[in-house]
C-alpha cells in the first residue's frame, strides 16, 4: 500500500487561504489505512481549516467529501461536475491521485494535503514499514523475498557489507541489515548458495528515466471497450 503523512497545518493553510470555495477530497484506500487521508481525515482537516478561517477573519466556504480512490476515473467521475463548483481542491489522497485528478478536472487547481511517504506493509496497527520502492525491475526471487533496495540502508546488491553488526545496520541500531535477513532466509529456504552467484551493479536508469513508467494490459482495455459498445 502506499503511506503518506498529512502536511503540516501551517502549510496548508498557506496554500488554501488565498481561496473563497474549498473542498477537501479525501481517498479511503491507501490513505485513509495510514491515517493520512481518508474520510474522516478529510472531515477534520476542513474543521480546522474552518477554525482557522474564522481566526484570521478570512471569507471561505470549506466542504469535505471522500470517495473510494483518486486514481480510477470511476470513482470520481460520477461526482465531478459537483467538485468542479470549487475554486480548489485540497486532494488528501497520495501524490498519485493528485496527478491524475489535476489531469482530468480542468482550469481548477488540485493542491496536495499529503505527504507521499512510501510502499509499505502494517505489521501492526499505526506501525507502516517501507518494504517496497518501486523500482521496476524486482530481484526478489535472488534475495528471500527480501527487497535489499529499499531495506538496505546502501541498497548493495551483494551483501552484507562490513558494518553489519549482529544482524543491525551501521546506520543505526534500530534498522535491521537487510542482507542478513536475506541470508537468514535462504538458509531456510535452502538455498544459500545462489547468494555466491554476484549481482552486477544496478542499471538506476532502467525503468525509472525517460518519463513516467507504463503498464498496458491490452486485453483489459479490449473488454472494456466492448462493453462501451454493448457486445
Amino acid at each position: 500500500m502506499i503511506v503518506g503523512q498529512q502536511k503540516p497545518f501551517d502549510e496548508i493553510w498557506g496554500m488554501v487561504k488565498g481561496f473563497k470555495k474549498v473542498l477537501v477530497y479525501g481517498c479511503n484506500t491507501c490513505v485513509a489505512i495510514s491515517h493520512a487521508g481518508g474520510g474522516k481525515e478529510a472531515e477534520i482537516l476542513a474543521s480546522m481549516i474552518r477554525m482557522k478561517a474564522t481566526q484570521e477573519g478570512v471569507d471561505m466556504l470549506v466542504d469535505n467529501a471522500a470517495i473510494e480512490r483518486h486514481c480510477e476515473p470511476e470513482f470520481f467521475e460520477p461526482l465531478m461536475e459537483k467538485v468542479r463548483t470549487y475554486d480548489l481542491v485540497l486532494s488528501t489522497a497520495c501524490g498519485v491521485g493528485v496527478n491524475f485528478l489535476s489531469d482530468r478536472i480542468g482550469d481548477i487547481p488540485v493542491y496536495p494535503g499529503v505527504n507521499t511517504s512510501f510502499y509499505g506493509a502494517v505489521p501492526k496497527a499505526g506501525f507502516f514499514v517501507e518494504l517496497c520502492g518501486g523500482c521496476g525491475n524486482c530481484i526478489l526471487h535472488l534475495t528471500g523475498g527480501i527487497c535489499p533496495v529499499v531495506r538496505c540502508s546502501k541498497s548493495l546488491m551483494n551483501g552484507p557489507c562490513g558494518g553489519t553488526d549482529k544482524g543491525k545496520c551501521e546506520v543505526s541500531k534500530e534498522i535491521d541489515c537487510a542482507w542478513y535477513l536475506i541470508v537468514e532466509r535462504m538458509k531456510k529456504l535452502g538455498k544459500l548458495e545462489e547468494l555466491f552467484s554476484i549481482q552486477p551493479p544496478r542499471n538506476w536508469a532502467t525503468g525509472t528515466h525517460g518519463g513516467p513508467r507504463r503498464l498496458v494490459y491490452e486485453h483489459i482495455m479490449e473488454l472494456e471497450e466492448e462493453k462501451k459498445a454493448g457486445k
